[in-house]
């Protein structure tokens, strides 16, 4: 802006500034103001309504000093060209008088006014762009690296404990009765439990503080996983335990009560690290180091898989039932600290990121007042609700529904209908342990294939990329079981590796559908959207089973077989509408993955 200004005499930085002589008048005219100017092109002369730059704030620190009167300056007058020249103000315009307070105005201050100056127009003319290496090499690089490492230490240490107890629950409690009944009910239970209450437990994560919730859901399902523990001990120790009278005993209530809470406190904390701490460590605009945080996660879970069952099975096979759980909840006791203590550290090393809030004002005043009278009933379904109601108005609804769909195969994998089918086929039990091991390792390798997935395809199309790797896979192994016989070795092992394979597609999408979620789910509902997702997958298993026990006859399985394949091949579908019409906001959304459309 153009402002005709009057100096007083005492004022000798001023021609040592611009280098030209200035006549010690009162005022300056527009003419000589005008070839001022022209001498100093490389300054741009900003309008009234140019944004702010760093000149204009240097401006301010300069004005401090100075008092301005008669500022009533006509916007005619404003000129943003070099080329024209200026028009001389009317008579009732006067021009801004300014004093001077402080007459010793550093010569070094000028200087450095007018180099900011020449800064303002270098910008305004050509600005620096990221070269495609460094782009890339920045959206690989977490934006708290430190933070990051130590939450994988907490993950190796919490799902190393909680792997290992998942196996061993169930093997003990096979090993004192003989039946699968005690087994099969405490599934169920589970199962119906995070379907009631996954929302109340994602919402209730959502409206508190991130450390100190996770803090005390660790200590909950650290004390579930020992009470758990010491009833299967006290039905170890019972004298007469009848077989057929188990579900009825008081301790096996107590067994189902904690197992429920043992599972919704993990679901919590593992939807409140996949969701949104890594989220927040990482970077959510820096999409392949938050690839690579999901592969790690997933490695890490994979391998304490591996660990914790190989390490209890050992236990297992050299002491009795009793001393291996005592030993599994002294591991839980003893692993609360060094948990807790990381995740401090993670909280730490990430100046504090983990405070941010996570619903602002706006959002929680939509959810309405809150009735001091309200029953916790009330409570709990007003959640479920809100909780069915944000996973079907969240903008990913497609890649949640995929992930949805590949729960329904519950057959062409490695789980127990699998192994169940291949011992009645007679199959040699280091065959189906080979098996298992084989899909354990290709799902560690997805976690490695996941990252470079995303930085080659970006992380839509890599998401299609695993979901029809696996759709193709399984479509061969199905028409190898109908084609041919699987008595025989060759199309076994053909059957069975195509199964193999495929699981590379399956983690695969895993990894990068969870990170297609993080980047579409707003960090305030991250929990509950993801507990309400847990939640309707796992009715999509129950349903699944419920078609297994009616069928469960071993000349069914192929009809359980291309059920599985149909859930497969309609994922990768539902997908595909993600891809082909995505949305203005999923645009916005995946607006930095380069190859998203």
């Amino acid at each position: 802006m153009v402002v005709s200004m009057a100096l007083l005499r005492q004022s000798p930085s001023f021609e040592l500034l611009f280098h030209c002589p200035v006549q010690r008048t009162r005022f300056l005219s527009p003419a000589g103001l005008s070839g001022l100017r022209n001498r100093f092109p490389s300054c741009r002369w900003l309008s009234l309504t140019s944004p702010a730059s760093s000149s204009y704030r240097r401006l301010n620190s300069f004005t401090s000093r100075c008092s301005i009167t008669n500022t009533d300056v006509c916007h005619e007058f404003v000129t943003t060209t070099d080329d024209e020249d200026l028009p001389s103000p009317p008579e009732d315009h006067p021009i801004p008088i300014v004093h001077l307070d402080n007459t010793n105005i550093a010569v070094t201050e000028s200087l450095s006014l007018l180099t900011e100056c020449t800064y303002v127009d270098t910008v305004l003319t050509a600005l620096p762009v990221l070269s495609e290496e460094e782009q890339t090499a920045l959206a690989a690089t977490p934006a708290h690296p430190e933070g990051l490492y130590v939450l994988y230490a907490s993950c190796l240490v919490g799902n190393l404990v909680e792997q290992l107890w998942n196996f061993a629950w169930p093997s003990a409690i096979a090993m004192l009765h003989p039946s699968l009944l005690p087994v099969a009910v405490m599934g169920f239970v589970t199962k119906l439990a995070i379907i009631i209450c996954g929302p109340v437990v994602g919402k209730f994560m959502d409206h508190s503080p991130r450390v100190p919730t996770y803090i005390s859901l660790n200590v909950v399902q650290a004390a579930a996983q020992v009470l758990s523990a010491g009833m299967i001990i006290h039905a170890y120790t019972v004298p007469s335990t009848l077989g057929s009278s188990i579900l009825l005993q008081p301790w096996f209530f107590a067994l189902i009560l904690s197992g429920a809470i043992d599972t919704l406190c993990g679901i919590a904390s593992g939807v409140a690290i996949e969701r949104d701490w890594v989220v927040l460590l990482a970077g959510i605009n820096r999409p392949i180091a938050l690839a690579q945080a999901n592969a790690v996660l997933n490695r890490i879970d994979l391998l304490c898989e591996i660990a914790g069952t190989m390490l209890f099975g050992i236990l297992l096979s050299k002491y009795d039932p009793v001393t291996c759980l005592k030993f599994a909840a002294t591991l839980m006791m003893g692993s609360l600290p060094a948990m807790t203590a990381l995740i401090w550290l993670t909280n730490k090393f990430s100046s504090g990121v983990l405070d941010r809030p996570k619903c602002s004002q706006s959002s929680c005043a939509s959810e309405g007042p809150r009735s001091e009278t309200d029953s916790i009933f009330d409570l709990g379904m007003e959640a479920i609700k809100l909780g069915w109601k944000e996973y079907i108005q969240q903008p990913v609804l497609p890649a949640s529904l995929a992930y949805v769909l590949l729960c329904f195969n519950i057959v062409l994998t490695p789980g127990s209908l699998m192994t169940a089918f291949l011992t009645q086929r007679c199959v040699n039990p280091s065959v189906i342990g080979g098996f298992s091991g084989l899909c354990a390792v290709m799902g560690v390798a997805a976690t490695f294939l996941s990252a470079n997935l995303v930085k080659r395809f970006g992380i839509l199309k890599a998401g299609a990329v695993g979901l029809f790797f696996q759709a193709s896979l399984l479509g061969v192994a199905v028409a190898v079981y109908w084609s041919s016989s699987l008595s025989q070795k060759s199309p076994l092992f053909f059957f069975l590796s195509m199964i193999v394979l495929s699981r590379l597609g399956h983690m695969s999408y895993g990894v990068v559908g969870a990170q297609i979620l993080q980047t579409g789910i707003p960090s305030s509902k991250a929990n509950l959207i993801g507990a309400t997702e847990i939640s309707v997958a796992s009715l999509a298993e129950s349903l699944m089973l419920g078609v297994a026990i009616a069928a469960n006859d071993a000349s069914h399985f192929g009809f359980l077989a291309v059920l599985s394949l149909l859930s497969v091949v309609a994922a990768s579908l539902i997908f595909c509408r993600l891809l082909r019409n995505p949305t203005d906001e999923q645009r916005r959304l995946f607006s930095f993955d380069p190859l998203a459309n």
